[in-house]
């Protein structure tokens, strides 16, 4: 088995790190108002990890989780420190151009990630002068690096979906009792302790927030 690593340490002077970050994080968003979503994250609490987000285009929220490419850091310090211009979607299916960059202290460990997502959908496609912007990194075509949102909704669309597939059928053509009783597990199961779990249980199922609640009782 591999050596586990040792406990990471954090000082009062990551905190001012941030801090200094985040003032970056702003000023880049304010040159790109409406077009690139700006995002801190600290991985110091990946369960919780955004501190700011700017020109916010994912539909996340400060205190969301971390994307797969801020675990990987948290996991790895070898982790690459940049990743740049890889192929990226947003949770309504716009595509987006994403660079992650990884922010260490002075003992080495990654302890923030400052994420650019440009919403190339907004970009003419016919615009010559724009195609070096819009275009990705060849080796990052084949498939996203990360998800643009919360993993606990990520987990919980999964877990519908996958129930509506054994129906044969999708979340909205579920009849009103499939509905319920897959709200009732979900209940049971523990799903609604995430943030906002019942507003994205009616959205997968087409039926008002109020039903949701309704139908776990």
């Amino acid at each position: 088995m591999p050596p586990r690593r040792a406990p990471r340490s954090f000082s009062a002077d990551d905190e001012h790190l941030l801090a200094e970050t985040e003032k970056i994080a702003t000023a880049l968003a304010r040159m790109f108002p409406g077009l690139c979503e700006v995002v801190l994250h600290d991985l110091r609490d990946p369960a919780h990890a955004i501190r700011l987000i700017e020109n916010n285009l994912s539909g996340r929220r400060i205190g969301d989780s971390a994307t797969e490419l801020g675990l990987a850091r948290v996991e790895d310090p070898n982790y690459p420190g940049v990743v740049q211009n890889y192929a990226n979607r947003f949770p309504d299916g716009r595509p987006a151009k994403s660079t992650s960059i990884g922010i260490k202290n002075a003992a080495g460990d990654y302890i923030a990630a400052l994420c650019l997502n440009l919403d190339v959908s907004t970009l003419s496609p016919v615009t010559l002068a724009l195609s070096n912007l819009v275009a990705t990194d060849p080796a990052h075509r084949e498939e996203p690096l990360e998800t643009l949102g919360d993993r606990n909704r990520r987990v919980l669309r999964e877990v519908v979906e996958a129930a509506a597939a054994e129906s044969s059928t999708t979340p909205r053509a579920l009849s009103r009792d499939a509905k319920k009783a897959l709200v009732r597990k979900l209940h049971e199961d523990g799903y609604f302790e995430s943030r906002n779990a019942a507003q994205t249980i009616a959205d997968l199922l087409g039926i008002s927030r109020a039903s949701v609640y309704t139908y776990t009782k």
